[in-house]
């Protein structure tokens, strides 16, 4: 799923900055069908900095090529894609890490984040097939081989489907876990200070340019804010974790009868969510599990989510909603002291 985020990186737009001994860089590209913007440090210990500018030039396109090949549905010769044309292939490391997270995202949410819903996005036209007309049919037959009690990984390291028609989407957490990949692998070259935004998904550690926090920008949920940063609904300092927002304003669309149809399928259902929650932020420990939760909350709808976060010390959260044509928000109480600024 695509997601919604504009990243402020107020001071670390620059390609180079300094603060005193330490050198700002800043790498930005298109990856996963959406943009990276990626900012980091060059230690101070560091031999020879421009071998490791180098090394991290090279190797962030070999990163993102690891993870689509283990769980991109778009790219027709990955794991993902295979498992799902039926074939058994060996499952790599990273495949076998984003299918363990995904089973269990969906006991945590009781079948809320389902990644073998992905027939479900597909006939809705949210995932890698294009739309069909759907009917409660349709729906009810699908819902038969969904659910991820289904699938398993056997000990040769092969995908054991109980339907052969069981397919499955990650795009739930793939990108969440794409930063936090991307961190595991600054962490080993020694790099301290960085911040990583991967198609709207942020996990940042250590200090920008200036020594602070991080600052990011979370987008106003609204029917046509289609560019990140243009219109901000707050601004958060954030450092050592990682930050999802999910929502409906961006992926949807509106069929001729007018009738809006958003991205987020409630499986249980079958069909597109419909409730007051516009959008959902999530900080927690790393961005793998603030995709998820992120989510989560925009399939549950407000109350739930709210009750959600009560029972889950250490999560963070702002969800924006409508209210008699008002847009309002609900914050956790720990956000208070992350927030620059928000609007009502």
């Amino acid at each position: 799923m695509k997601k919604l985020f504009s990243l402020l990186t107020l001071a670390v737009l620059l390609s180079s900055c300094c603060k005193k001994n330490a050198e700002y860089l800043s790498v930005d590209g298109f990856a996963q069908g959406s943009t990276y913007h990626i900012t980091y440090s060059i230690p101070t210990h560091t031999n020879n900095p421009d071998s490791l500018k180098k090394i991290v030039q090279e190797r962030i396109p070999l990163w993102f090529d690891q993870i689509n090949k283990a769980v991109s549905g778009y790219d027709s010769t990955s794991v993902l894609s295979r498992i799902n044309r039926g074939e058994s292939p060996e499952l790599n490391h990273i495949f076998v890490d984003v299918f363990n997270y995904a089973q269990q995202i969906y006991r945590e949410s009781n079948g809320a984040v389902d990644a073998s819903a992905a027939p479900l996005f597909d006939v809705w036209g949210f995932g890698f097939k294009n739309k069909v007309p759907v009917t409660q049919e349709m729906i009810d037959s699908i819902k038969q081989f969904v659910g991820m009690e289904k699938v398993s990984i056997s000990p040769d390291s092969t995908l054991v489907k109980s339907d052969p028609r069981i397919s499955l989407n990650f795009n739930a957490i793939a990108q969440g876990y794409t930063a936090d990949y991307f961190a595991a692998q600054f962490d080993g070259m020694g790099i301290e200070n960085y911040l990583l935004e991967i198609g709207g998904e942020i996990y940042c550690k250590g200090v920008n340019s200036k020594g602070k926090r991080w600052r990011v920008g979370i987008d106003a949920p609204k029917d046509g804010n289609f560019i990140p940063g243009q219109d901000i609904q707050a601004i958060i300092e954030l450092s050592g974790r990682g930050l999802v927002t999910s929502g409906n304003y961006r992926k949807y669309y509106v069929t001729e009868d007018g009738e809006k149809y958003s991205h987020t399928i409630d499986p249980a259902t079958g069909r597109p969510v419909q409730h007051t929650l516009l959008s959902a932020t999530v900080i927690a420990g790393n961005a793998t599990v603030a995709d998820a939760y992120a989510t989560y909350f925009m399939v549950v709808g407000l109350e739930k989510a709210k009750e959600i976060l009560a029972a889950t010390p250490g999560m963070e959260a702002l969800l924006i909603y409508g209210e008699q044509e008002n847009m309002k928000s609900y914050q956790t109480p720990g956000l208070k002291d992350m927030l620059i600024r928000s609007q009502k």
